[in-house]
């Protein structure tokens, strides 16, 4: 810049201080802006979290309650289906225990009678070395060896 330019810049802000003014209101007013933005954006986020902090403490207050009500109606079933309270109920109903000689077996044609399963290790037939083939009893280095060491490997 040479000095003329200057001199008539000088002489233009003395003339109208008003303009400097304006530039650091202006200035000042984008801070505030800005500062008031990023608090909102603040603000939303941690409204927004909050939010989902108290449904989920809604969830579980609404679970451990559900947990209570079913624990609650499964000791009920459990006191409705007791062996004394359903002999009390059939009683009621007029049931009775059976007696020795009342009993009446039915014989079906063709029910076999089911067997009860051994899982047990002395059940399982015993495999030896000899009933293994042995195709699979060679490793894969026996393997390897024998398909390079015969001619026709080596062809």
């Amino acid at each position: 810049m040479n000095i003329p330019n200057v001199n008539h810049l000088i002489h233009a802000y003395r003339i109208a201080p008003w303009r400097v003014q304006r530039q650091w209101i202006g200035n000042a007013l984008l801070a505030v802006v800005v500062l008031a933005m990023a608090a909102a954006l603040y603000l939303n986020v941690t409204s927004r979290t909050a939010i989902a902090g108290r449904e989920i403490q809604d969830l579980t207050t609404a679970i451990a309650l559900s947990q209570q009500v079913s624990s609650d109606l499964q000791t009920q079933l459990a006191a409705l289906t007791s062996a004394t309270a359903m002999e009390f109920r059939a009683r009621e109903m007029g049931f009775r225990p059976i007696e020795p000689d009342e009993v009446e077996y039915l014989v079906v044609p063709g029910y076999v009678t089911p067997q009860p399963i051994n899982l047990s290790s002395s059940a399982l037939p015993q495999l030896s070395a000899l009933t293994i083939p042995p195709e699979y009893n060679q490793s894969l280095l026996d393997w390897l060896d024998e398909r390079l060491s015969s001619p026709r490997g080596m062809q």
